[in-house]
């Protein structure tokens, strides 16, 4: 593979589902069963009730996380949009608004601890509690090999993949512990599980690199051991693809090379967003199921 191939590969290969002859040993998914909204949108069978519910997504100005902001503000959802940028999150908004949802931007900085409390006194200014968290904000990192991979390079990408869900489900854990039925979702990546790594068949096991791989299998980690310690919340991962399929959500940050659709991308971060007070905890899906650690 060439040097010059890795940094597409990277930001596509946040895919799912496990090989072949592989588990999962926590609680299993209901499969994604489509029906339609009022609007005649595909949605997802099994939602929890959508009136009030509110959810802050990060990166929430385009791509997978704009796609979940507008099929859950479809489902009546209250939309808190963080975004970086203002001016493009402000876009963001604009748009989805224009679409009949209810969308608050907040400008947020996942690698800031000062943006993420001024996030939260913004969100507090709009609502009690906070029913969903979906961190989604990601770097890819420049993929650089092993050998010439410094601290510095994988300070920069821990600091938004890794750093940035603990500062923020930090910072809003008051809020998500006075909601009545709590869900983080953390969108993680296949490329940070062992089994699609040590699988000669996945191109990820050609993707030399140190920071974006390792980083996702640190926020797998931290998923878990969230899920461990609060049994209230529900903390679930993603991955937007089908690993068995080898496929990816074509995103801006892919240059729109996956085979999936943004949408397609989307499917289990919806599924996890809308489970109810008995779904699991703790478990790690791509829009097939269950994905192999």
């Amino acid at each position: 593979m060439s040097t010059a191939a890795i940094p597409d590969l990277v930001a596509g290969l946040t895919d799912g589902h496990n090989p072949a002859g592989t588990s999962h040993k926590l609680s299993a998914v209901r499969p994604l069963t489509p029906c339609h909204s009022r609007s005649g949108h595909l949605v997802l069978e099994g939602m929890t009730n959508s009136e009030q519910t509110s959810v802050l997504i990060t990166g929430g100005n385009k791509g997978l996380g704009f796609e979940a902001a507008r099929r859950l503000g479809e489902l009546g959802w209250k939309i808190f949009l963080g975004s970086r940028d203002e001016g493009r999150g402000r876009a963001a908004a604009d748009k989805l608004t224009d679409g009949g949802a209810n969308v608050v931007m907040v400008p947020l900085d996942v690698t800031s601890d000062e943006s993420v409390t001024d996030a939260v006194r913004l969100v507090r200014k709009h609502t009690d509690r906070l029913d969903v968290l979906i961190n989604n904000a990601g770097a890819s990192g420049r993929a650089v090999a092993p050998a010439d991979a410094t601290a510095e390079e994988i300070h920069s990408v821990y600091d938004t993949n890794v750093y940035g869900p603990v500062r923020v489900t930090h910072a809003f854990l008051p809020l998500l512990q006075a909601a009545d039925n709590p869900r983080v979702v953390m969108v993680s990546s296949a490329v940070g599980t062992f089994a699609v790594v040590t699988d000669p068949d996945q191109p990820a096991s050609k993707m030399h690199e140190l920071a974006y791989s390792s980083s996702k299998t640190a926020l797998n980690m931290i998923t878990v051991r969230y899920a461990q310690a609060l049994p209230e919340i529900k903390f679930n991962m993603i991955t937007p693809g089908e690993v068995a399929n080898r496929k990816f959500a074509a995103t801006d940050m892919n240059h729109h090379t996956g085979q999936l659709t943004v949408t397609e991308g989307t499917d289990p971060i919806v599924k996890l967003a809308t489970i109810d007070a008995d779904g699991p905890t703790g478990i790690f899906i791509d829009r097939l199921g269950p994905v192999a650690w």
